[in-house]
């Protein structure tokens, strides 16, 4: 075995067990830029610009992946979200 083939299969082993999660916000005609803003803000812990980005992505493009992490952490986020109304899933 040379030692790329060794290298290549343990990246392969910590690619697998570090699978992320994310949560993709989609876009409605109903929720305000300033309310998803706020909402990105306070359940994503986004900065001030990073939600605005995200939002703006999310109007133009139909949906932005606002958070990644495991499973366990994205659950209440994405709850949460979706109790103020918003369109969203982990994926």
């Amino acid at each position: 075995m040379s030692t790329i083939e060794k290298i290549q299969e343990e990246l392969d082993v910590l690619t697998q067990e570090t699978r992320q999660h994310e949560i993709i916000l989609y876009n409605d005609d109903v929720n305000t830029f300033d309310f998803v803003i706020d909402s990105l803000i306070s359940v994503c812990e986004h900065t001030p610009e990073q939600a605005e980005q995200c939002t703006i992505l999310v109007h133009y493009k139909g949906k932005c992946s606002v958070k990644t992490g495991d499973f366990k952490e994205l659950k209440p986020k994405c709850s949460k979200l979706l109790d103020l109304g918003l369109s969203a899933e982990i994926v």
